[in-house]
């Protein structure tokens, strides 16, 4: 990695969401303008996180103690379910759960009433890299949440991969005659055409799945946010109509008596 692609990641994996997209093409410009068209072209191609991959980057990057952390404890959890030492396990899944709390309060910490499902975004996505080293691989440059689905820790630290299908009866056939030269380089150029227009195009959906994504997050933020002040308005009605409610009932009272008098 160059140093203006890497300074490029540390920079825009810090920086807010909102201000992802302006930053990256300031970045890649300035890149170009370096003479240095491959970083521009990476840089490009980097990602928008959503907020609740900001949020954890921005925790590995400011605290160089988190990642450590949670490797260590994962290679304990790992060595443990290896060798079948339950109470190790349930001693160590209890440091995984204060781990991650932890965790989560530190990263929500500077942000003023984070939502719910923020927080359970980044609660999920600390417990994923705990269990699943390609997770936490990607942690710093994450540009979305991640969940882990799996039982337990993913041992290996890769996926479980799908049984091979069995092999089709052999068959027989002529050998092909060979290709001329010139007829080869034109199709593996048609294929490289074909291959870069699929990543063009699997670029431009994930760009469009991401603002979705985003968009939607966006949206839940605010709802749980009007549903708060809502619920302070409810009590506060409900405070104002006890009040009212007593002072009928006073008077009330006051006026009964002296219909009496």
């Amino acid at each position: 990695m160059t140093d203006l692609l890497a300074d490029a990641v540390a920079e825009l994996y810090q920086l807010d969401p909102d201000d992802f997209m302006a930053r990256r093409k300031d970045l890649a410009e300035a890149a170009r303008a370096a003479g240095d068209p491959a970083a521009a072209k990476q840089i490009t191609g980097l990602r928008k996180p959503t907020r609740s991959a900001w949020v954890v980057n921005r925790l590995v990057r400011a605290d160089p103690d988190v990642t450590p952390r949670l490797a260590a404890l994962a290679g304990e959890l790992r060595d443990a379910e290896r060798s079948g030492q339950g109470a190790r396990i349930r001693e160590l899944s209890a440091a995984r759960a204060r781990l991650v709390d932890d965790l989560t309060r530190q990263a929500l910490s500077e942000l003023p009433a984070p939502p719910a499902a923020l927080r359970e975004e980044v609660t999920a996505t600390l417990d994923a890299a705990l269990a699943d080293p390609e997770v936490a691989a990607s942690l710093g440059t994450l540009v979305r949440a991640a969940r882990w689905a799996g039982f337990g820790l993913n041992l290996d630290g890769l996926p479980v991969p799908a049984p091979p299908a069995p092999p089709a009866p052999a068959k027989t056939k002529k050998p092909a005659p060979p290709e001329p030269s010139a007829e080869r380089e034109r199709r593996h150029r048609e294929k490289i055409i074909v291959a870069e227009r699929e990543v063009a195009d699997a670029d431009r959906a994930l760009d469009a799945a991401t603002a979705e994504e985003q968009r939607v997050e966006d949206t839940v933020r605010r709802l749980e946010t009007e549903l708060a002040q809502a619920r302070q308005q409810l009590a506060e009605a409900r405070r104002q109509a006890y009040r009212a409610e007593s002072h009928q009932r006073r008077a009330s009272v006051t006026l009964s008596r002296l219909s009496h008098e």
